[in-house]
């Protein structure tokens, strides 16, 4: 005869795990099988994401790969009472059993930033960990999505096409570069100017992930605020430097890892919700793009079940705005050649 204080408490656990989907209107029986590999998951942008997709309802598989330290992060993050089951891999020879069966392929893989250091200084470092992972994608995962968070992102993206392309493997629905943490930055910096409630902002961005190439478009977002010309001017220049900004008031013992952490978990959820058929799944992201003559460019798409169902338009810009899109094009240009580039030269 089964103990009823045991009863009680199952009954509790099933009522609690009821609830935890119904608020974000599911049944257990809706939720597609979804895997999700996170490669580099015993960084400092690794762990806080590997426990943030550890909560996320729609992961039903979870893989966590590093060169070294992996089965620690995977123990514990295994440990919390949530749907996914949790599986750590450890080195190249498991990086293969990683990646198999996954739907969507996360990487914050390399060295972060360090002060004096740009994100034209990580491209040697990091430009070589992710040609060497998305060989690996190619090869065991070609159909899954792929959400770059490895910098520089605006070089990073063009070698992993380039990878893709030679393997045969390329659909640009299914590359991402996550720009999400510039969309959360602007979205909080223009709350706290405007004196509005952040969970109402809507702020778009467009162009890449560094410096200037980050443009928020301040004059579409919402709801609006009568804010002056300094004031725009202040909002882009702090979201354009975000990442110096938090790297500074490290002084020098990290970077941008919790608040990239929480962007990089937002992007995933989205692509998520397009896999699973969730209408209307609308995300700032840097793709392979036709809305400038560059051949990858940030702005608002569409996602949907096989990533990318529409790559949207900048909509009207400010003069200020106009102006910032003219100056980005070079930079970006620049970046996104020698991501090609480099991807091609061996």
């Amino acid at each position: 005869m089964v103990n009823p204080s045991v009863l009680r408490s199952l009954r509790s656990a099933v009522a609690c795990g009821s609830s935890f989907l119904a608020r974000r209107g599911y049944s257990s029986d809706a939720i597609p099988e979804r895997k999700v590999a996170i490669l580099g998951a015993a960084g400092g942008i690794g762990q806080p994401l590997s426990l943030l997709m550890k909560l996320n309802p729609h992961v039903s598989r979870l893989s966590l790969y590093d060169i070294a330290g992996t089965p620690g992060v995977a123990a514990d993050v295994s440990h919390i009472n949530t749907r996914s089951e949790v599986a750590g891999y450890q080195g190249e020879d498991e990086l293969g059993k990683a990646l198999e069966g996954s739907d969507v392929v996360i990487i914050p893989a390399g060295v972060p930033r360090k002060p004096g250091m740009t994100r034209d200084d990580l491209f040697n470092i990091n430009a070589g960990i992710v040609k060497s992972l998305c060989n690996a994608i190619a090869k065991y995962c070609p159909n899954a999505l792929v959400n770059m968070i490895s910098n520089p992102v605006n070089s990073t993206v063009p070698i992993a096409a380039e990878v893709f392309k030679k393997a045969g493997t390329y659909d640009e629905r299914k590359l991402f570069g996550v720009t999400t943490l510039d969309v959360v930055r602007a979205k909080t910096f223009y709350a706290g100017k405007a004196k509005v409630p952040v969970s109402e902002v809507n702020v778009p961005l467009v162009g890449g992930h560094a410096g200037i190439t980050i443009l928020p478009l301040f004059s579409q977002a919402s709801p609006k605020a009568n804010l002056g010309d300094d004031d725009i001017k202040a909002l882009t220049k702090r979201t354009q430097d975000g990442g110096t900004e938090v790297v500074e008031a490290k002084a020098g013992k990290g970077s941008a890892t919790l608040s990239m952490a929480y962007a990089g978990a937002l992007y995933a959820d989205a692509c998520l919700k397009g896999l699973n058929g969730v209408p209307d799944v609308v995300e700032c992201s840097f793709v392979q793009s036709g809305v400038t003559e560059l051949p990858f460019f940030a702005s608002k798409v569409r996602l949907g079940k096989n990533g990318v169902d529409e790559v949207l338009g900048l909509g009207p810009l400010s003069d200020y705005e106009q102006q910032g899109l003219d100056s980005l094009k070079s930079e970006l240009k620049a970046s996104i050649e020698k991501g090609i580039n480099f991807a091609n030269k061996n």
